[in-house]
C-alpha cells in the first residue's frame, strides 16, 4: 500500500487551523505524527486519520451545568 501524504497547509485546511497552529503543536510535542524530510514537514494520511479517530468523541461530560428539560431525567 502506498503512503500518502499532505503538507502542514493541507492538514490546517482539513482541520481549519492555522499551519502556525501545527507548528506549535510540533514544538509542544503534541499533534499528529509528522515527518521532516529535506527540511520540508509532511504528514501521513494514515496518522492524520488515526489522529482524528482518537479524538473523535460520543459525548461530551454529561452536559454539566445544563438544566434538563421537562421529562428528560
Amino acid at each position: 500500500m502506498r503512503n500518502i501524504h499532505l503538507t502542514q497547509n493541507d492538514v490546517a485546511a482539513r482541520w481549519h487551523i492555522s499551519p502556525r497552529t501545527l507548528e506549535r503543536w510540533r514544538w509542544e510535542g503534541i499533534g499528529p505524527p509528522h515527518l521532516k524530510i529535506g527540511g520540508r514537514i509532511l504528514y501521513r494520511i494514515v496518522d492524520t486519520d488515526a489522529y482524528e479517530q482518537n479524538a473523535l468523541r460520543q459525548e461530551t461530560s454529561k452536559d454539566q451545568g445544563v438544566p434538563l428539560m421537562e421529562g428528560e431525567a
